[in-house]
């Protein structure tokens, strides 16, 4: 099986409040296996008018892998504690 990612884009709007966010999502890629590709950081548009402000790139062994972090009750938990500070644009996508 192919190896998986999950590639979000977030929209912070509450730096502060999302600092429980991230906590919490951490707990949850530790306990089902993501390895942290990319958390943040500086984005530099190369081409085209995508303009993300923060890019979160998750590796997992394969897609269900991916899933089952997505639709787990720690990632619920996270879930509801961005739910009114942020937006979330989030894609699962099989790769090498």
């Amino acid at each position: 099986m192919p190896s998986a990612y999950i590639i979000a884009n977030v929209t912070v709007n509450n730096a502060e409040a999302y600092e429980e966010y991230k906590k919490l999502s951490g707990i949850a890629m530790q306990k089902h296996g993501a390895e942290v590709c990319i958390r943040g950081g500086k984005v530099e548009v190369l081409e085209g008018d995508w303009t993300p402000s923060r890019v979160v790139l998750l590796k997992f062994q394969d897609a269900p892998q991916a899933r089952a972090f997505y639709n787990s009750t720690e990632y619920a938990a996270a879930i509801k504690a961005r739910r009114d500070i942020s937006v979330m644009r989030m894609v699962l996508v099989e790769g090498v």
